[in-house]
């Protein structure tokens, strides 16, 4: 066997050791363990909390804490997360985040963007759902294949070489190219995931459909083209979203029924 033949079986078998499958039945690459992105996220977590403000004020707190609290507690079983910590970051970002771990975190910029307590669940239901199908390891483990690595052995969060790769695995950067697709096709897994939860959270998921027509209104149609972006664009995930509504509408009814009708008031100012 040459050497050439010889490290192609070498990444044939690590591949097809590390064949997952998705939430929703996506085959996926996972090279990397559930305690590595642990890690990952607990070191990128506390990094947010030093580097950017965490917000003071008890009523945006309390609002946050409403929401986040129940699509964690389901999200949790799920993900196998018993704990989440749910931190508000004082920030003009419009941006939420959740990252293997279980943490949670919400920028105030995104608050004036959504205008109801169910259009925040559907943006912390999507995020959520990111870490329920894994997808942080997934994004770890294209980076490392792409950089033609066959192992994550031993690869943390303060490994110089690797910082680039793992920001990008739990969303704070991206590639162009073949992983772009992909990360559109792993936020579109997520925003379906999203509205499941939220609606077996008892927020209305129709109000999803909502928060993306504010998200296309907030950016003022500056938004990259889809194919230049990590993300679909705001008319595709509408798309998607108004497909999945019939079917997370008796999950919601089931939730109110149950008396899991979350009260969270709005504050007032934002």
């Amino acid at each position: 066997m040459t050497f050439r033949a010889s490290r192609f079986f070498a990444f044939a078998c690590v591949f097809l050791a590390a064949c997952s499958t998705s939430p929703l039945g996506r085959s996926q690459l996972i090279l990397v363990g559930d305690g590595q992105m642990n890690q990952m996220g607990l070191q990128s977590f506390d990094q947010l909390k030093h580097d950017t403000p965490v917000e003071t004020n008890p009523a945006i707190n309390a609002y946050v804490q409403c929401i986040a609290g129940p699509i964690a507690k389901i999200g949790g079983a799920r993900a196998g997360v018993e704990k989440w910590e749910i931190v508000v970051f004082k920030s003009n970002e419009v941006n939420a985040f959740a990252l293997p771990g279980g943490k949670i975190g919400v920028y105030t910029g995104i608050l004036p963007v959504t205008k109801t307590a169910a259009q925040l669940a559907a943006v912390l239901g999507h995020e959520v759902g990111h870490v329920i199908a894994k997808h942080g390891a997934e994004r770890v483990s294209e980076g490392l294949v792409a950089q033609g690595l066959t192992t994550a052995a031993g690869i943390g969060f303060k490994d110089k070489a690797y910082q680039p790769l793992i920001l990008a695995g739990l969303g704070v950067g991206a590639q162009y190219g073949i992983l772009l697709p992909h990360s559109r096709t792993q936020e579109s897994e997520a925003d379906l995931i999203g509205v499941d939860l939220m609606a077996e959270a008892g927020f209305d998921p129709r109000q999803s459909v909502e928060l993306w027509k504010n998200m296309s209104a907030a950016s003022g149609g500056k938004a990259p083209p889809e194919w230049m972006s990590t993300h679909p664009a705001n008319d595709t995930r509408i798309a998607g979203l108004q497909g999945a509504i019939p079917a997370a509408l008796p999950k919601y009814e089931a939730a109110l029924k149950a008396g899991r009708a979350p009260n969270c008031p709005r504050p007032a100012g934002i």
